[in-house]
């Protein structure tokens, strides 16, 4: 059968989605497996601050545009642009992102009413009626809408979501640029070695010298210097899950220590020893990302409440953060003497603590990255990979440790290249099948840690970095709500990997990835007609 299998077997499809998800979702278990993590000595819950951020995917900085993560696009349009410390709260299993209403793309101007989460996390096999699509009613359903010819050079992978058998695909070997979507690698990564419910943590201990104190860099660049009511995320107010860790929080903490101590005048420096190497991406340009260093506030943001897609960065994170901290131990009554420093040496592992804060879990940080497609997050996140494979935090490291777990996953490498976490870097490369693969095992009864991955995706239509796309006029509208997927855009190349549920309610994952002059908004236009037409198809 072709696409667009009729309403009624639409209705049944939804159905058997839901029914399928709701199993998904409230049987998740997430697990912790040989992380590099330590101990939380103290229960509770992180101090609430600020979030992040406008949708932004890759850019490459180069011709004074910004792209998909940053913003650096083909033509017209614009885009998306340690140590992990478990449980101070209990972590939770994963769920969707709240459904908010949200305008569609294209020229939709009203609020649409929300997808139902389920219809986008459908169990992998809705049950035994819901037979994948065949190779020969894919290449019937997809023709039309692969000779696109905005595509330009595109290579496309589909598989069953329940085993990641591939259904139909053309290049699907062949590696491509992926972009943004090189943050599915960095987040399966992530959530195969560390546990779900770790954290990262920023502390404050006595300094090696007298009358020091040294603020620790854990690798945390969501820690905010904003109050907690001025905390957003993607545009939205954070919840107590996705709340950040507070700066002023861990001032209170540390004035409140010194007092107790009799101490009332400090010097301040800081330690930056948590990562290696350079901190300076090849694609630096201070607005997609900032230098990667394991210190900084409101990641590194000139202006922490900027809702631009990718806003200017200050030049030094670390020292910026310090001052920040400094200015709030001032306002405690703490004396700070001149300016805070780098540390002279790493602050001793039994050195007192004075205060410390902690992240949102690793889950809720992935979703973070996937649904806004950030890139100083992701780039953090890959450094935890680093760190819990033991490689040093560094690009390099990174790009070691997350080769490393996937190909022990079972992904194949055979093609992949890897020299940042957050795919700003126009030498990645990974086949389609490999990003199929990616999503396959986050689908995976196997491997239920792997969820976060999924219910980050940005939803069609509403959400995150697709919340502008799938709209009327798109030629894709009535597949907004039933795709997740997540996106990249470098010049001259578009990316879109996830899931959609089809007309019988059968989960399945693809990726297409092209290289095309076709301005950005054309090119993503004709990439999301393909995942519509999965969409709407039986295809038996």
């Amino acid at each position: 059968m072709g696409a667009g299998g009729g309403a009624a077997r639409r209705r049944r499809g939804t159905a058997a989605g839901l029914f399928g998800a709701a199993v998904l979702v409230a049987g998740t278990v997430l697990t912790a497996s040989g992380a590099y993590a330590q101990p939380s000595p103290v229960p509770g819950g992180h101090s609430a601050g600020h979030g992040e951020d406008d949708e932004r995917d890759s850019g490459d900085g180069h011709d004074g545009r910004k792209g998909d993560h940053g913003k650096v696009g083909a033509g017209p349009g614009s885009g998306e642009g340690r140590s992990a410390t478990p449980g101070r709260r209990s972590g939770s299993p994963a769920s969707a992102p709240a459904s908010a209403p949200a305008t569609g793309g294209g020229d939709a101007a009203a609020a649409r009413p929300g997808p139902v989460p389920g219809a986008v996390l459908a169990a992998a096999a809705a049950g035994p009626e819901a037979a994948a699509p065949s190779t020969q009613g894919l290449q019937q359903a997809l023709a039309a809408a692969l000779a696109d010819r905005n595509l330009g050079e595109v290579t496309f992978a589909v598989a069953d979501a329940a085993g990641g058998q591939l259904l139909y695909g053309s290049g699907e070997n062949a590696p491509a640029t992926p972009a943004s979507t090189t943050k599915l690698a960095t987040s399966v990564a992530a959530l195969s070695l560390i546990p779900g419910d770790a954290r990262l943590t920023t502390r404050v201990v006595r300094g090696a010298e007298p009358g020091t104190v040294t603020l620790v860099g854990g690798g945390d660049p969501t820690l905010t210097a904003l109050p907690a009511d001025q905390v957003q995320i993607g545009g939205q107010p954070a919840d107590a899950d996705t709340a950040p860790a507070s700066l002023d929080a861990l001032a209170r903490q540390t004035a409140a220590a010194l007092a107790a101590a009799g101490t009332t005048t400090v010097k301040l420096d800081y330690d930056l020893s948590l990562y290696s190497g350079n901190p300076q991406h090849r694609n630096h340009d201070a607005q997609n990302i900032a230098l990667v260093v394991p210190l900084m506030v409101d990641e590194a943001k000139a202006d922490p409440r900027s809702r631009e897609e990718a806003p200017d960065r200050v030049a030094d994170p670390a020292g910026a953060a310090a001052e920040a901290f400094a200015a709030l131990l001032r306002a405690q009554g703490v004396t700070v003497e001149g300016r805070a420093r780098p540390a002279a040496a790493p602050a001793a592992v039994d050195a007192p603590v004075l205060g410390r804060v902690d992240s949102p879990t690793v889950d809720r940080l992935v979703e973070r990255l996937l649904t806004t497609s950030d890139n100083q997050l992701a780039e953090a996140i890959a450094r935890q990979v680093a760190l819990a494979a033991h490689q040093p935090a560094s690009f390099e490291g990174a790009a070691a440790a997350v080769t490393q777990e996937l190909a022990r996953l079972g992904v194949p490498m055979t093609g992949v290249v890897l020299d940042d976490g957050s795919g700003l870097h126009p030498d990645n490369a990974i086949p389609p099948a490999v990003l199929v693969r990616l999503l396959s095992l986050a689908a995976s009864e196997q491997h239920p840690a792997l969820r976060p991955v999924l219910t980050g995706l940005p939803v069609a239509g509403f959400t995150g970095t697709l919340g502008k796309r799938y709209g009327s006029g798109s030629g894709a509208a009535g597949a907004a709500g039933l795709i997740r997927a997540k996106t990249g855009t470098l010049r001259g190349v578009n990316t879109l990997a996830g899931t959609v549920v089809d007309a019988d309610g059968r989960l399945l994952a693809f990726a297409v990835m092209t290289r095309t002059p076709a301005p950005v908004d054309t090119a993503r236009a004709a990439m999301d007609r393909i995942a519509a037409h999965l969409a709407a198809c039986g295809c038996h």
